[in-house]
Protein backbone atom coordinates (compact mmCIF):
# COMPACT_ATOMS: atom_id res chain seq x y z
CA UNK A 1 0.00 0.00 0.00
CA UNK A 2 1.08 3.51 -0.70
CA UNK A 3 1.94 5.95 1.89
CA UNK A 4 -0.30 9.00 0.83
CA UNK A 5 -0.13 12.41 1.95
CA UNK A 6 -3.57 14.05 3.94
CA UNK A 7 -4.48 17.44 4.36
CA UNK A 8 -7.66 18.27 7.01
CA UNK A 9 -9.12 21.75 6.56
CA UNK A 10 -10.56 22.45 9.70
CA UNK A 11 -12.86 25.59 10.62
CA UNK A 12 -11.34 28.64 10.57
CA UNK A 13 -12.27 29.39 14.33
CA UNK A 14 -12.13 28.14 17.92
CA UNK A 15 -13.18 24.12 16.25
CA UNK A 16 -16.61 23.08 18.23
CA UNK A 17 -15.91 19.69 20.16
CA UNK A 18 -17.47 17.74 17.34
CA UNK A 19 -15.11 19.10 15.05
CA UNK A 20 -12.55 18.88 16.96
CA UNK A 21 -13.37 15.22 17.84
CA UNK A 22 -13.71 14.26 14.26
CA UNK A 23 -10.49 15.63 13.22
CA UNK A 24 -8.85 13.75 15.81
CA UNK A 25 -10.67 10.58 14.47
CA UNK A 26 -9.65 11.34 10.94
CA UNK A 27 -6.10 11.41 12.23
CA UNK A 28 -6.62 8.11 14.52
CA UNK A 29 -7.82 5.96 11.13
CA UNK A 30 -5.41 6.85 9.11
CA UNK A 31 -2.38 7.06 11.48
CA UNK A 32 0.74 4.79 10.63
CA UNK A 33 -0.37 4.44 7.26
CA UNK A 34 -0.49 7.87 5.87
CA UNK A 35 0.99 11.16 6.42
CA UNK A 36 -1.94 13.30 8.08
CA UNK A 37 -1.35 17.43 8.52
CA UNK A 38 -4.03 20.01 9.61
CA UNK A 39 -4.29 23.00 7.66
CA UNK A 40 -3.49 26.44 9.42
CA UNK A 41 -6.01 29.20 8.26
CA UNK A 42 -3.35 31.64 9.16
CA UNK A 43 -0.34 30.37 6.70
CA UNK A 44 -0.25 30.93 2.86
CA UNK A 45 -2.43 28.90 1.24
CA UNK A 46 -0.37 27.19 -1.98
CA UNK A 47 2.49 25.85 -0.11
CA UNK A 48 0.22 23.94 2.23
CA UNK A 49 -1.30 21.55 -1.11
CA UNK A 50 1.89 20.80 -1.98
CA UNK A 51 2.34 17.20 -2.25
CA UNK A 52 -0.92 16.21 -0.89
CA UNK A 53 -3.07 13.26 -2.34
CA UNK A 54 -6.25 13.80 -0.19
CA UNK A 55 -7.75 16.04 1.00
CA UNK A 56 -10.51 15.95 3.65
CA UNK A 57 -12.42 19.03 4.43
CA UNK A 58 -14.96 19.21 7.63
CA UNK A 59 -18.39 19.39 6.06
CA UNK A 60 -17.62 20.62 3.06
CA UNK A 61 -17.76 24.10 4.73
CA UNK A 62 -13.87 25.14 4.42
CA UNK A 63 -13.08 24.68 0.77
CA UNK A 64 -12.81 27.70 -1.35
CA UNK A 65 -12.66 28.23 -5.00
CA UNK A 66 -8.70 29.47 -4.64
CA UNK A 67 -8.09 26.11 -3.37
CA UNK A 68 -9.42 23.96 -5.82
CA UNK A 69 -7.78 26.28 -8.24
CA UNK A 70 -4.49 24.66 -6.59
CA UNK A 71 -5.28 21.17 -6.48
CA UNK A 72 -6.93 21.02 -9.70
CA UNK A 73 -4.99 18.02 -11.82
CA UNK A 74 -3.11 16.60 -8.91
CA UNK A 75 -5.13 15.66 -6.26
CA UNK A 76 -6.75 12.38 -6.24
CA UNK A 77 -9.55 12.84 -3.95
CA UNK A 78 -11.65 15.95 -1.75
CA UNK A 79 -13.33 13.82 0.70
CA UNK A 80 -16.13 15.92 2.22
CA UNK A 81 -16.74 14.72 6.22
CA UNK A 82 -20.52 15.14 6.12
CA UNK A 83 -23.51 14.19 3.75
CA UNK A 84 -25.07 17.31 1.91
CA UNK A 85 -23.51 19.05 -0.20
CA UNK A 86 -26.42 22.19 -1.08
CA UNK A 87 -23.58 24.37 0.90
CA UNK A 88 -21.10 23.00 -1.40
CA UNK A 89 -19.61 24.58 -4.62
CA UNK A 90 -19.95 20.70 -6.23
CA UNK A 91 -20.10 22.29 -9.35
CA UNK A 92 -16.84 24.09 -9.75
CA UNK A 93 -15.10 20.85 -8.41
CA UNK A 94 -16.48 19.03 -10.70
CA UNK A 95 -15.88 21.19 -13.38
CA UNK A 96 -11.94 21.42 -12.36
CA UNK A 97 -12.27 17.09 -12.82
CA UNK A 98 -11.56 17.11 -8.73
CA UNK A 99 -13.10 13.63 -7.27
CA UNK A 100 -15.26 14.77 -4.87
CA UNK A 101 -16.83 12.15 -2.01
CA UNK A 102 -18.74 12.65 1.04
CA UNK A 103 -20.20 10.21 3.59
CA UNK A 104 -23.16 8.07 2.96
CA UNK A 105 -26.57 8.90 5.47
CA UNK A 106 -25.59 6.10 7.46
CA UNK A 107 -23.00 7.93 9.32
CA UNK A 108 -25.79 10.43 10.71
CA UNK A 109 -28.46 8.53 10.30
CA UNK A 110 -29.03 7.15 13.88
CA UNK A 111 -28.27 10.49 15.23
CA UNK A 112 -30.89 12.50 13.30
CA UNK A 113 -33.51 9.70 14.67
CA UNK A 114 -32.71 10.03 17.99
CA UNK A 115 -33.55 13.34 17.91
CA UNK A 116 -36.25 13.41 16.08
CA UNK A 117 -37.56 11.03 17.80
CA UNK A 118 -37.23 12.96 21.21
CA UNK A 119 -38.85 15.79 19.67
CA UNK A 120 -41.90 13.06 18.85
CA UNK A 121 -41.96 12.19 22.43
CA UNK A 122 -41.69 15.42 23.92
CA UNK A 123 -44.33 17.02 21.50
CA UNK A 124 -46.72 13.54 22.19
CA UNK A 125 -46.24 14.93 26.14
CA UNK A 126 -46.49 18.29 25.65
CA UNK A 127 -43.42 18.57 27.57
CA UNK A 128 -42.62 22.36 26.51
CA UNK A 129 -45.62 23.19 28.86
CA UNK A 130 -44.33 20.75 31.79
CA UNK A 131 -41.25 23.44 33.55
CA UNK A 132 -44.63 26.25 33.95
CA UNK A 133 -47.11 23.58 35.08
CA UNK A 134 -44.33 22.60 37.32
CA UNK A 135 -43.05 25.84 38.56
CA UNK A 136 -47.10 27.01 39.20
CA UNK A 137 -48.03 24.16 40.67
CA UNK A 138 -50.45 22.77 37.62
CA UNK A 139 -51.75 18.93 38.91
CA UNK A 140 -51.61 16.55 36.67
CA UNK A 141 -50.46 18.75 33.43
CA UNK A 142 -49.92 18.68 30.90
CA UNK A 143 -51.81 16.20 28.86
CA UNK A 144 -49.72 13.77 27.08
CA UNK A 145 -51.34 11.88 24.00
CA UNK A 146 -50.92 7.78 23.19
CA UNK A 147 -48.69 7.58 20.34
CA UNK A 148 -50.85 3.91 19.79
CA UNK A 149 -52.34 4.35 16.51
CA UNK A 150 -50.98 7.98 15.87
CA UNK A 151 -49.84 8.78 12.24
CA UNK A 152 -46.40 9.39 12.11
CA UNK A 153 -45.24 10.56 8.56
CA UNK A 154 -41.66 10.05 7.11
CA UNK A 155 -41.02 12.26 4.14
CA UNK A 156 -37.82 10.67 2.82
CA UNK A 157 -36.73 7.61 3.47
CA UNK A 158 -33.20 6.74 3.37
CA UNK A 159 -31.19 6.44 6.22
CA UNK A 160 -32.54 8.77 8.91
CA UNK A 161 -36.44 7.78 7.79
CA UNK A 162 -35.99 4.21 8.42
CA UNK A 163 -34.08 5.07 11.75
CA UNK A 164 -36.98 6.81 12.62
CA UNK A 165 -39.12 4.28 11.67
CA UNK A 166 -37.37 1.77 13.50
CA UNK A 167 -37.89 4.06 16.99
CA UNK A 168 -41.30 4.75 16.59
CA UNK A 169 -42.87 1.22 15.64
CA UNK A 170 -42.76 -0.16 19.18
CA UNK A 171 -44.71 3.16 20.83
CA UNK A 172 -47.44 1.67 18.40
CA UNK A 173 -47.32 4.32 15.61
CA UNK A 174 -48.88 3.79 11.85
CA UNK A 175 -46.01 4.33 10.01
CA UNK A 176 -46.35 6.35 6.67
CA UNK A 177 -43.88 7.33 4.14
CA UNK A 178 -42.96 8.78 0.70
CA UNK A 179 -40.25 8.08 -1.03
CA UNK A 180 -38.61 8.57 -4.54
CA UNK A 181 -37.91 5.05 -4.70
CA UNK A 182 -39.92 1.61 -4.80
CA UNK A 183 -39.76 0.35 -1.45
CA UNK A 184 -39.12 -3.66 -1.25
CA UNK A 185 -41.15 -6.23 0.28
CA UNK A 186 -38.55 -6.82 2.94
CA UNK A 187 -38.46 -2.74 4.20
CA UNK A 188 -42.62 -2.89 4.02
CA UNK A 189 -42.38 -6.18 6.43
CA UNK A 190 -39.88 -4.39 8.54
CA UNK A 191 -41.01 -1.31 9.13
CA UNK A 192 -44.99 -2.75 8.90
CA UNK A 193 -45.38 0.18 6.90
CA UNK A 194 -49.14 1.31 6.75
CA UNK A 195 -48.83 3.21 3.43
CA UNK A 196 -46.29 4.19 0.80
CA UNK A 197 -46.50 6.93 -1.60
CA UNK A 198 -44.17 8.52 -4.04
CA UNK A 199 -43.35 12.72 -4.37
CA UNK A 200 -47.42 12.64 -5.79
CA UNK A 201 -49.19 11.49 -2.53
CA UNK A 202 -47.02 14.04 -0.25
CA UNK A 203 -50.49 16.18 0.31
CA UNK A 204 -51.72 13.15 1.68
CA UNK A 205 -49.15 11.78 3.88
CA UNK A 206 -49.10 15.52 4.88
CA UNK A 207 -53.25 15.04 5.75
CA UNK A 208 -52.80 12.01 7.28
CA UNK A 209 -50.22 12.74 10.14
CA UNK A 210 -50.06 13.43 13.80
CA UNK A 211 -46.12 13.85 13.24
CA UNK A 212 -44.90 14.83 10.16
CA UNK A 213 -41.05 14.05 10.05
CA UNK A 214 -38.68 15.92 7.28
CA UNK A 215 -35.81 13.70 5.89
CA UNK A 216 -34.60 14.58 2.70
CA UNK A 217 -31.34 16.79 0.97
CA UNK A 218 -31.72 20.48 -0.04
CA UNK A 219 -32.20 20.49 -3.33
CA UNK A 220 -34.27 22.65 -5.92
CA UNK A 221 -37.12 20.44 -5.75
CA UNK A 222 -37.15 19.98 -2.49
CA UNK A 223 -36.64 23.67 -1.12
CA UNK A 224 -39.74 24.46 0.96
CA UNK A 225 -41.55 21.51 -0.02
CA UNK A 226 -43.02 22.58 3.72
CA UNK A 227 -45.07 25.98 2.56
CA UNK A 228 -48.08 27.96 3.65
CA UNK A 229 -50.24 25.40 1.89
CA UNK A 230 -49.23 21.85 2.83
CA UNK A 231 -49.32 23.36 6.91
CA UNK A 232 -53.07 24.00 5.93
CA UNK A 233 -53.63 20.41 5.05
CA UNK A 234 -51.77 19.88 8.52
CA UNK A 235 -54.10 18.56 11.11
CA UNK A 236 -54.57 21.44 14.39
CA UNK A 237 -53.00 18.56 16.62
CA UNK A 238 -50.31 17.63 14.23
CA UNK A 239 -46.77 18.07 15.21
CA UNK A 240 -43.58 19.16 12.43
CA UNK A 241 -40.36 17.74 12.85
CA UNK A 242 -37.18 18.77 10.85
CA UNK A 243 -33.79 17.46 11.43
CA UNK A 244 -32.81 17.91 8.02
CA UNK A 245 -32.24 21.33 6.30
CA UNK A 246 -33.65 24.19 7.07
CA UNK A 247 -35.14 25.74 4.01
CA UNK A 248 -37.26 22.18 3.70
CA UNK A 249 -39.53 24.63 5.42
CA UNK A 250 -41.21 27.87 4.46
CA UNK A 251 -39.84 29.52 7.87
CA UNK A 252 -42.40 32.60 7.81
CA UNK A 253 -45.44 30.65 7.18
CA UNK A 254 -44.60 27.78 10.28
CA UNK A 255 -43.98 30.58 12.62
CA UNK A 256 -47.53 31.58 11.56
CA UNK A 257 -49.21 28.58 11.55
CA UNK A 258 -47.17 27.88 15.18
CA UNK A 259 -48.64 31.42 16.68
CA UNK A 260 -52.16 31.30 14.88
CA UNK A 261 -52.37 27.04 16.56
CA UNK A 262 -53.01 26.07 12.98
CA UNK A 263 -50.38 23.18 13.91
CA UNK A 264 -50.26 22.13 17.46
CA UNK A 265 -45.97 22.20 17.42
CA UNK A 266 -42.89 21.83 15.84
CA UNK A 267 -39.33 20.25 17.06
CA UNK A 268 -36.38 21.86 14.86
CA UNK A 269 -32.91 21.13 15.08
CA UNK A 270 -32.33 23.45 11.36
CA UNK A 271 -33.04 26.25 10.23
CA UNK A 272 -33.13 28.83 7.17
CA UNK A 273 -30.72 31.02 8.35
CA UNK A 274 -27.69 29.95 10.62
CA UNK A 275 -27.02 30.68 12.88
CA UNK A 276 -30.68 31.40 13.60
CA UNK A 277 -32.50 35.13 14.63
CA UNK A 278 -33.32 34.59 18.16
CA UNK A 279 -35.25 37.31 18.37
CA UNK A 280 -37.76 35.32 15.89
CA UNK A 281 -41.02 35.17 17.81
CA UNK A 282 -40.59 31.19 16.48
CA UNK A 283 -38.52 30.94 20.12
CA UNK A 284 -40.92 32.36 21.73
CA UNK A 285 -43.69 30.06 21.47
CA UNK A 286 -44.43 27.22 23.97
CA UNK A 287 -44.91 24.83 21.70
CA UNK A 288 -41.58 24.75 19.94
CA UNK A 289 -38.62 22.58 21.01
CA UNK A 290 -35.80 23.80 19.46
CA UNK A 291 -31.93 22.75 18.91
CA UNK A 292 -29.22 24.48 16.82
CA UNK A 293 -27.75 22.04 14.06
CA UNK A 294 -26.74 19.27 16.74
CA UNK A 295 -28.59 16.09 15.23
CA UNK A 296 -26.11 14.14 14.23
CA UNK A 297 -23.25 15.21 16.50
CA UNK A 298 -23.02 12.68 18.45
CA UNK A 299 -19.39 10.12 18.91
CA UNK A 300 -20.80 7.99 16.87
CA UNK A 301 -21.19 10.58 13.83
CA UNK A 302 -17.81 11.22 14.09
CA UNK A 303 -16.27 7.72 14.34
CA UNK A 304 -18.03 6.49 11.56
CA UNK A 305 -17.37 9.24 9.32
CA UNK A 306 -13.26 8.96 9.99
CA UNK A 307 -13.80 5.16 9.18
CA UNK A 308 -15.26 6.28 5.68
CA UNK A 309 -12.46 8.48 4.83
CA UNK A 310 -9.77 6.45 6.23
CA UNK A 311 -11.30 3.49 3.96
CA UNK A 312 -11.46 5.56 0.70
CA UNK A 313 -7.75 6.63 1.45
CA UNK A 314 -6.58 3.31 1.87
CA UNK A 315 -8.43 2.50 -1.35
CA UNK A 316 -6.73 5.03 -3.40
CA UNK A 317 -3.27 3.86 -1.54
CA UNK A 318 -4.04 0.31 -3.19
CA UNK A 319 -5.15 1.86 -6.81
CA UNK A 320 -8.86 1.08 -5.72
CA UNK A 321 -11.72 3.68 -7.29
CA UNK A 322 -12.79 5.46 -3.93
CA UNK A 323 -16.48 5.03 -2.57
CA UNK A 324 -19.30 7.34 -2.55
CA UNK A 325 -18.26 9.41 -5.17
CA UNK A 326 -21.06 12.56 -5.70
CA UNK A 327 -22.04 12.26 -9.45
Amino acid sequence: MNRLSILFLPVPFDEPRFMAMSRQDVQKAVAGNHDFRVFDHNQPIAPQFEGIDVVVDHGGLIGTREMADIVAGKLKLWQVLGTGLDHFDTGYWHDLGIPLANCPGTTSGSGLADLAMMYILMLARNYPMAPRALHEGLYNEPLGRDPGNLILGIIGFGASGKDVARRAGPFGFKIQIIDTRDVTDAELREFNLDYVGTPEDTDTVVANADFLSLHLPLTDETKHIIDRRRLALMKPTACLINVARGELVDEAALTDALVKQEIAGAGLDVFAQEPPDLNSSLFTLENVIATYHCAGVTDGTSRRRAAIAAENIDRLANYLAPLNLVP
